[in-house]
């Protein structure tokens, strides 16, 4: 693409679209506008994650760390690099990024791990070891939101308090962690639609059609 993309940009982008490469008036932009509220829903909610007017508490480097990680373990290449490109241009020293990038390869696995409560779904109980940021350039309380977030993506079952008080003991309020939380929640429906969107994108609009009508 030929566009840098910015929450900045004027007139403003799409971030969802931006990735996919939806041009305006194509049939996949016909498609969102189906769907209106939940595509604005979908940007405004970017907008104030990952670029909030005020982020003394939650850095925006942060957040666009934790972004890149987050989609890099999930494996969706177009908007993992969209958001390294942003935390790239977010920094002064541009440090940052390359660390990302290698956590990233560090931390993909499979899962989701965890047990379940006593009962029929205990045989889908699955162990998996816990991932832990140790590099040096990583400050603590950016390495337990990373372990945070890599906590959440591949242990979902195991949520507990005692993963909470780890960012407490980081310096993360209980403010922080109501972000941090919605920021990874938002980050794996927004990737969920890029992935739908891009299979879309590359079957054309016919196969398209169909797939849309019978999701099954």
């Amino acid at each position: 693409m030929t566009t840098i993309f910015s929450f900045k940009a004027d007139p403003p982008l799409d971030l969802i679209d931006y990735v996919v490469g939806i041009d305006s008036d194509s049939w996949l932009d016909t498609l969102r506008r189906g769907r209106e509220v939940l595509r604005d829903n979908a940007q405004k909610s970017a907008e104030l994650l990952l670029n909030p007017l005020e982020d003394e508490e939650f850095p925006q480097t942060h957040r666009l760390a934790v972004a890149a990680f987050v989609a890099g373990l999930h494996g969706d290449t177009a908007i993992y690099r969209l958001y390294l490109d942003l935390l790239e241009r977010s920094e002064q020293e541009k440090e940052l990024s390359p660390v990302i990038e290698n956590l990233s390869r560090q931390g993909r696995t499979l899962g989701p791990y965890g047990a379940y409560p006593a009962g029929p779904l205990s045989g889908e109980d699955l162990k998996g070891s816990e991932f832990e940021v140790s590099d040096v350039n990583v400050d603590r309380s950016l390495a337990r939101a990373l372990e945070h977030a890599h906590f959440l993506t591949f242990h979902p079952r195991d949520a507990s308090v005692q993963a909470l008080e780890r960012l407490k003991k980081a310096g993360w309020t209980d403010t922080g962690i109501v972000t941090l939380s919605q920021l990874i929640s938002f980050l794996a429906f927004q990737i969920r639609v890029i992935h739908g969107l891009s299979v879309l994108r590359d079957v054309g609009p016919a196969a398209g059609a169909t797939l849309s009508e019978n999701p099954s």
